[in-house]
């Protein structure tokens, strides 16, 4: 399995913190949840971090059975749709968004 992290690295405007989640959850996800092959959309919300560590204000996990999935969201119109709307989302947040894939894999607890 594939996840594709889209990961904030930096902070949202001070004040616009509830704005900026609730725009991510009615005008985001929606879209998010459209990528073909998606199989699981996670928002990680940032609550705390080591001292020294950068700051993430949101992560976005979208994970895929395989890369043919992965390449199949990139192309699709629900990306070229959501890149459009994040743009109004940026305007709440100073950083950077940057891309990650992992080949993932699951252990169950002991």
């Amino acid at each position: 399995m594939i996840i594709r992290y889209a990961l904030f690295e930096g902070e949202i405007h001070a004040g616009m913190e509830e704005q900026f989640r609730a725009f991510v959850k009615e005008r985001l996800v929606p879209l998010w949840t459209r990528f073909p092959g998606a199989e699981e959309i996670r928002v990680l919300d940032g609550l705390d971090r080591d001292e020294g560590a950068p700051v993430y204000a949101m992560a976005l996990a979208i994970r895929y059975p395989d890369m043919a999935a992965v390449e199949q969201a990139l192309a699709s119109d629900a990306r070229v749709q959501s890149r459009a709307v994040t743009g109004e989302l940026l305007k709440m947040f100073t950083g950077k968004v940057h891309h990650h894939l992992f080949s993932a894999n699951e252990y169950a607890p002991a």
